[in-house]
């Protein structure tokens, strides 16, 4: 089953880019590192400008234990960096359209928005945190600086 959720990633991935108008030095991985309740998981944003927004398209090796499946995750851009996030967040991508797959081999794939430009996202001084829903605590399993 690793070669269905494998070759769905690999349909999402050349959808977006053989579809896509965005110049190359507008897509990037972000680094997301788990934090310590979420050990041994991995994650895999890619950054995208669209228009004056940004778009991230994650690919995730799970959730905590213990969260409700299937969790609902929720994404936000914090000001400051992973060792030193601000007090809330600046853009919160929870509201709007927002597409799933589930693959039995555990991993998600799913999409958020910021309505601000990838450049200013770039510039520094950003980091993109991933969070279980409220249901399951909300607490961040997952952090990277954008930039």
């Amino acid at each position: 089953m690793k070669i269905v959720s494998s070759l769905a990633l690999v349909v999402a991935v050349g959808t977006i880019s053989g579809c896509s108008t965005v110049p190359d030095r507008q897509v990037t991985n972000v680094p997301l590192n788990a934090t310590p309740i979420n050990a041994g998981k991995i994650a895999r944003p890619i950054m995208m400008s669209e228009g004056n927004s940004t778009v991230f398209w994650f690919a995730l090796s799970g959730e905590s234990m213990g969260s409700a499946l299937p969790g609902r995750l929720m994404a936000y851009i914090y000001p400051g960096s992973c060792s030193s996030l601000g007090a809330k967040p600046v853009y919160d991508m929870n509201e709007g359209p927002n597409a799933r797959f589930y693959s039995q081999s555990s991993y998600q794939y799913f999409w958020k928005s910021a309505p601000v430009a990838y450049d200013t996202l770039r510039a520094g001084g950003y980091a993109l945190v991933v969070k279980e829903s409220p249901a399951d605590g909300h607490q961040a399993i997952f952090c990277g600086n954008l930039t």
